[in-house]
């Protein structure tokens, strides 16, 4: 459900409309390029599990595999676009909300709603639990509804506006020709954000093999389902410029078909899906802050609990994010998402690069030591290369792309400040096997293979 919470978010509801805007219907293209690096990503990851079933997932992976200063650079790295993610979802609140009250300004909604999911995140797992199984189960009971009635409009409706002849109005289906295409990728990476949770939480299983298998399946249909086939109805009903014109492509297809109250309820449910992606990447950073911590890679006072379990420190640090989202919505609110979307990028972006290369590694370890995995994909090396090449190039391609120009320009000072940080922590670091430092719960788990050198 974390998972779930987290890859429909702000990314498919309301990133998907810039999306549109680079490639026209050609973005459906972009997004099954943004599937196939997705899916090269949890094969990947999947085989990393099965082999190491560890609750710290990728970060000790590398740290493993390759280094201790690339397990570092990883775990910074994701768990700041975690935390910038958040700020995306909360400035998407404060545009929904406009829909219903024009005349409140968005930044009382972004204080707001903020307060209330941090205020939730202070209880005890379970509040944060309930919350999100009810905000993920509106979010999928939406979505099927939305492509349900969607598909009755454009293959079995009798009105002529709607079908795939809209591929060919107002500049065709490449209307943004190939760059526009490749752009838009950027914006399916951003969609498909927190698919890698999925391999994460399979470690965790009885049967990792099973539960990786089952995980490959169900992330294959909700690509496709949730993401391609959805985008595709949507520029099947409505025109691209009637979709750039409004917020969120979902409430401005139900405007368009007219079914009464419709829009109304749409943007409540894009409203409770970008509630829902913020409540789960607070959890989520909040607790790899706390892990930091407990390893001795992170200051001691983010490992602190509150009597009822919550790591308020760790908590109010990995709010940062929404302090930034705030600053940025307040100075700017026209700008302010994709602002927030081109900061958290970065992070994104290395984190999937760097879990390729630890895949290349990984494999190359297990096949000097002779030993069989027991669970093993097809196309190595190449999935795995063909992954870490196009995300470099993605990264590369934000510096040429308006909307995305401070993704570089943010992530590489960030990430030289995060490398000095590991040579001022390495001393106090907690190795693989546990310290004093840790308590036997939280201690990083070690990884059951011997020296891959």
């Amino acid at each position: 459900m974390i998972a779930l919470g987290g890859a429909i978010g702000t990314g498919l509801f309301l990133g998907s409309k810039f999306a549109i805007s680079f490639a026209g219907p050609s973005v459906i293209i972009s997004y099954a390029i943004g599937g196939l690096i997705a899916v090269l990503l949890m094969g990947a990851l999947s085989e990393m599990t099965v082999a190491h079933a560890t609750t710290g997932s990728f970060g000790a992976f590398a740290e493993h595999y390759i280094n201790p200063f690339a397990g570092f650079m990883i775990k910074y790295l994701y768990w700041s676009c975690i935390v910038l993610a958040v700020g995306t979802e909360v400035t998407a609140v404060g545009d929904y909300m406009q829909m219903w009250f024009p005349g409140v300004p968005p930044i009382v909604w972004v204080l707001g709603f903020s307060a209330l999911l941090i205020g939730v995140n202070m209880f005890n797992v379970k509040a944060f639990g309930t919350l999100e199984y009810w905000f993920s189960a509106t979010k999928v009971f939406a979505i099927v509804a939305f492509i349900l009635v969607a598909a009755v409009l454009v293959f079995g409706g009798s009105n002529p506006d709607f079908g795939f002849h809209n591929y060919q109005a107002e500049g065709g289906f490449f209307m943004g020709g190939a760059k526009g295409v490749w752009f838009a990728v950027i914006l399916a990476i951003f969609s498909y954000l927190s698919i890698e949770m999925i391999a994460v939480a399979a470690g965790e299983a009885k049967d990792p093999e099973v539960a990786v298998k089952k995980a490959f399946k169900v992330t294959l249909v909700r690509l496709f389902l949730f993401y391609i086939l959805t985008l595709s109805l949507i520029l099947a009903i409505a025109p691209v410029s009637k979709i750039l014109e409004g917020g969120s492509p979902f409430v401005t297809v139900m405007q368009v078909i007219g079914i009464p109250y419709a829009d109304s309820i749409l943007n409540f449910v894009v409203i409770i899906a970008a509630l829902s992606a913020m409540n789960s990447q607070l959890y989520i950073s909040t607790r790899m802050m706390f892990s930091l911590s407990r390893g001795g890679q992170a200051p001691r006072i983010f490992g602190k609990v509150r009597k009822n379990g919550a790591p308020v420190n760790a908590l109010l640090l990995s709010a940062g994010g929404i302090a930034i989202a705030t600053l940025i919505y307040a100075a700017n609110p026209e700008t302010g998402f994709t602002v927030m979307m081109a900061l958290s990028m970065f992070g994104a972006m290395a984190t999937w690069m760097l879990i390729f290369v630890t895949h290349l590694f990984f494999r190359r370890a297990h096949q000097r030591s002779g030993e069989k995995l027991k669970y093993k994909l097809p196309f190595y090396p190449l999935g795995s290369l063909v992954g870490a090449l196009l995300m470099a190039a993605l990264l590369i391609t934000t510096l040429f792309t308006k909307e995305f120009t401070m993704t570089l320009i943010f992530g590489v000072p960030f990430a030289l400040v995060v490398a000095v940080l590991y040579f001022v922590m390495r001393k106090r670091m907690v190795p693989a096997d546990g310290a004093e430092e840790a308590d036997e719960e939280e201690a990083p788990e070690s990884l059951p293979v011997g020296d891959p050198a």
